[in-house]
Order: structure tokens, then C-alpha cells, then sequence
């Protein structure tokens, strides 16, 4: 069962709830063994309202209870290092407790139900110390097993997603080199005096060896990266001439740092095939890449025609939608979108 309340699932609610009856009932059970010494008396111990009005209500509150420390545990504070959330529970036992013991106490004696008296209130400290302490290791033991289940089931889509990327390029290596000396020899019979034309040649054929590299590693260097989209940019201003202007803003240090490869390039293009090309004046793509707590900052913005809905971003083409999916699998990252200023759209994301 996969349906949620509240973002968590039936089924969770559902086991945790049943616990809590089966540790009453068990509970109710013991206290009937040892309140009576005619076993024969079944009745009181058949007697819901009997249960309810002991046990039942206790059990009740500290259900509660842990659902406010689960709660605050694993939703308010889930970004938390575990080790910070671990000495949550510091807190989270003396309340669950206190609930437990004293905030059922005083229910009871407020509506004339039965409780502990004496010294048999150590039972229920112990008791719900004991609850606790089993509840919550189970807790982060399930969690911790969701969380690698997700780790393998990503593990396993990102081989597949290698193994495909291998497969195109044991394609695209078929004879790579066929593709290089025809540009190679294309280039060479071009006439000296139309140099433009050789120096398009030469960094589309830049472009194809960069995609090749792309198909076979997993990681390039950010200069690398920004340099096959400069090459990619300047045979668009070709076309557009004075139309498309180009800004880069990313600091010297940064350049080093590893990124998945072809991780710009379907940004870029979006913005000049959708945004900047529809326009008889043209536009201007900004390309801004900051650090920030050692994570890297990207922002493409674009003077264009912009997108109204935005939901529907990704059927614009394959190249956001793949770019998407590799940022949810590889950082757990995502695309954002919003208007630019005056016109266009902003695209950012952080690895």
C-alpha cells in the first residue's frame, strides 16, 4: 500500500496503531493474571470497556505521544545529521514519560479511572522507558532501510542509465576517426580566404569529439564543460549575429571542480531555441556559477519570450527531462524555473 496521509503511508500508521493494541491487550492481560485468583472469571477480562477504561487509555496517550515525537524526529527536523536528531530523544523520553505516567494519572483521577498507586508507579516509568526505547530504534532501523533501499534503486537506474550511455558510444566509436577526417579533409578544401568558415568546421568538429568524451566518462572538469558550451554559443551567434549576446560569470577557482558532463549544454539550448529565437531582436543569456558551502550554484537566465506554464517545461524537448532525471539521481537536485526580469526565464540548480 503505497496511499499516505499526511505524507506517510497507510501501511506505516496502520502497524505502528496495532502495535499499540497488542501491547495493550498483552498488557491487560497480565494485570487480569495478577489482580484475581479465580481464573474462571473471564468476564472482566473479556470487558473492552474494562480495558479501555486501564490500560487502553494509557496505551492511547502514548500514541500520541510518539506521534508528536515522531513528528518533530523525522519530519520537522529529517535534514538534521542523525547524530544531531539521536540527541533529540533526550527530550522526546522524559515527554513521551511524563505523558505516559503523569498526563494519564491525572486523566484517570479526573474521570474516575483506575491507576498505579505506591511503589507500583515504578511500572509505569519502566514500562514506557522500555516502549520507547524498542519504538524508536525500530523507527530509525526502518528508516534506515528505506533510505538504502532508495540509495540501490537509484544505484540501479544510474547503471542502467551507464550502461545505455555505453552502449551510444560503442555505437559512436564504431570508426569516431571517419568523423574527424572528413571534417578534417572538408576543412582542408575549404579556400584559405574564407577562414570563418574553416574555424566553424574546426569547433563543430570540437563538438562531436567533446559528446564522444561525454558518452565515456562520468565526470569533466567545469572549465571543460563551459568551454564546449563557449564553442556551442559561438556557432549560435553565427546564425544570430548581433542578436544573441553571450555573459559568463564564474570565478577562476571554480574551474576545476568536477560535473557530470553535458549538464549545461540543454539549459543553454533551451534558451536560445525557445527563449532568444522567437524574438526579431534577440536576447541575452546569462550564464552565473557561484559556490556556496561547497556546493555550486548554476543560474541560466535568458532575455526571452519566457514560458507561462511552467508545469509543462519538460515537453519542450528530451535534453531538460534527462537533465532533470540525472540531477534527482546523482545530488537529489532539481531544476527550478521562474520569470526573469524584465522578460525571459531563469533556470537554477545546485550540485
Amino acid at each position: 500500500m503505497n496511499r499516505r496521509i499526511f505524507g506517510v503511508k497507510i501501511f506505516e500508521i496502520v502497524a505502528l496503531i496495532s502495535t499499540y493494541i497488542v501491547l495493550s491487550i498483552g498488557y491487560h492481560v497480565t494485570l487480569w493474571f495478577n489482580r484475581t485468583s479465580d481464573y474462571r472469571l473471564y468476564s472482566d477480562l473479556l470487558n473492552i470497556e474494562s480495558w479501555f477504561n486501564n490500560e487502553g487509555l494509557q496505551y492511547v496517550i502514548m500514541f500520541v505521544a510518539t506521534s508528536v515525537v515522531w513528528i518533530v524526529i523525522f519530519k520537522i527536523f529529517r535534514h538534521w545529521k542523525l547524530w544531531q536528531r539521536l540527541l533529540l530523544h533526550f527530550l522526546g523520553l522524559p515527554f513521551f514519560i511524563f505523558c505516559s505516567w503523569k498526563v494519564f494519572y491525572l486523566i484517570c483521577e479526573s474521570i474516575g479511572y483506575w491507576h498505579m498507586n505506591g511503589p507500583g508507579q515504578v511500572w509505569d516509568i519502566y514500562i514506557p522507558t522500555l516502549i520507547y526505547l524498542i519504538q524508536f530504534s525500530l523507527i530509525h532501523a526502518y528508516e534506515y532501510y528505506i533510505i538504502n533501499q532508495r540509495k540501490i534503486q537509484n544505484e540501479v537506474e544510474l547503471t542502467n542509465a551507464a550502461l545505455k550511455s555505453e552502449l551510444s558510444a560503442i555505437k559512436a566509436q564504431l570508426n569516431p576517426h571517419f568523423l574527424y577526417n572528413v571534417f578534417n579533409t572538408i576543412n582542408a578544401s575549404v579556400p584559405k580566404e574564407m577562414e570563418e568558415t574553416r574555424e566553424m568546421i574546426a569547433e563543430l568538429s570540437d563538438l562531436f569529439r567533446y559528446q564522444l568524451k561525454a558518452s565515456r566518462e562520468d565526470f569533466v572538469t567545469l572549465e571543460e564543460e563551459l568551454d564546449f558550451v563557449k564553442k556551442y554559443l559561438k556557432l549560435e551567434q553565427r546564425r544570430f549575429e548581433d542578436r544573441l549576446k553571450i555573459n559568463i560569470d564564474v570565478s577562476d577557482d571554480l574551474l576545476t571542480r568536477k560535473i557530470p558532463p553535458m549538464i549545461l549544454q540543454p539549459l543553454v539550448e533551451n534558451s536560445v531555441k525557445h527563449g532568444i529565437s522567437p524574438l526579431v531582436e534577440g536576447g541575452i543569456i546569462d550564464i552565473i556559477i557561484k559556490e556556496k558551502e561547497d556546493t555550486l550554484i548554476f543560474e541560466i537566465n535568458d532575455t526571452g519570450v519566457g514560458i507561462a506554464n511552467k508545469e509543462h517545461i519538460f515537453e519542450l524537448g528530451v535534453g531538460l527531462g534527462n537533465t532533470q532525471k540525472r540531477l534527482q539521481k546523482m545530488y537529489n537536485s532539481t531544476l527550478t524555473f521562474s520569470d526573469n526580469v524584465p522578460t525571459g526565464l531563469k533556470v537554477y540548480f545546485e550540485l
